[in-house]
């Protein structure tokens, strides 16, 4: 095992040589290892086992910790005043070994941290994983959601999966969740991920529309003062006009903004969008 581990593959007649063994015994090993969960390689004739077996991954969470563990350590750590080399020295071991960017938010408490390093861990393992008594939006029911998440949103208060049962990515509110339960098989429909976008007007789809706008010195101003985000999208035209191009989840955001500066504002694409302009005038029009 040691030897198939290492940095480097061997030949059958090595291993043979090596460990003094025949062939049929050779090949008896290596059908005992598949069957304990490695993944044994053959390319052009040298044997090796992946470190990426699960039988390693589960040698290393038997004695290291998960980022969940280290997380909730961390925390416990974190609460006793008393300084001292000791408590030093495990901040420093546990700093060193992972991000806890998703806990410098005050507003996280250690029950949804630790939820949150459970959906960490599963999108970095493409683990599927359980949302525990996941509540309903207006509360009435909660249940169990069977789901692979891949994306975490929204300063870490959503996080974006696929649901199998419904064949569907959904977004789900980490408040809501209860608990997360990280299950050993990894993801099944990875193809049917689905990233969720968020635009500048707080719009948010699967999809992207592109839009492209000139704009006078009023509407220039007043989008980069209403939504500051749009400043690093625009390019200056000449003194008085500039160029917006952007892509958007939903005409709504954007459209509700040009209709509102219509004569300082000439839309130059996209033809979808001009379409739901017109639209919207002439339901204007009519009322």
């Amino acid at each position: 095992m040691l030897l198939l581990a290492g940095n480097r593959g061997y030949r059958v007649e090595d291993i043979c040589e090596r460990l003094d063994i025949s062939r049929r015994n050779f090949y008896y090993y290596m059908e005992f290892f598949r069957d304990c969960g490695f993944i044994v390689n053959k390319e052009g004739g040298l044997y090796s086992i992946d470190r990426e077996s699960p039988f390693f991954k589960r040698l290393i969470e038997r004695v290291s910790f998960t980022e969940a563990e280290q997380i909730v350590l961390r925390r416990l750590i974190e609460k006793v005043d008393e300084k001292n080399a000791v408590v030093e020295k495990l901040k420093e071991k546990l700093g060193g070994g992972m991000d806890f960017q998703i806990l410098n938010d005050s507003r996280t408490n250690d029950q949804q941290a630790f939820i949150i390093s459970q959906l960490h861990e599963a999108i970095k393992y493409k683990q599927m994983a359980v949302l525990k008594g996941y509540s309903s939006p207006h509360g009435r029911t909660k249940r169990d959601r069977l789901v692979e998440p891949f994306l975490l949103m929204n300063g870490n208060n959503e996080v974006r999966c696929y649901e199998p049962a419904s064949g569907m990515n959904k977004t789900f509110k980490v408040a809501r969740i209860q608990q997360v339960e990280l299950l050993s098989e990894n993801w099944q429909h990875e193809t049917e991920h689905r990233q969720m976008y968020t635009d500048i007007f707080m719009f948010s789809d699967e999809q992207r529309l592109p839009v492209k706008l000139r704009m006078g010195t009023l509407s220039h101003n007043l989008m980069i003062e209403e939504y500051p985000l749009s400043e690093p999208l625009f390019e200056q035209e000449d003194t008085n006009h500039w160029l917006l191009s952007m892509d958007v989840c939903s005409y709504a955001g954007i459209g509700r903004f040009v209709l509102g500066l219509f004569e300082d504002i000439e839309v130059l694409g996209s033809q979808e969008f001009k379409e739901y302009l017109k639209e919207k005038i002439q339901g204007y029009q009519i009322g």
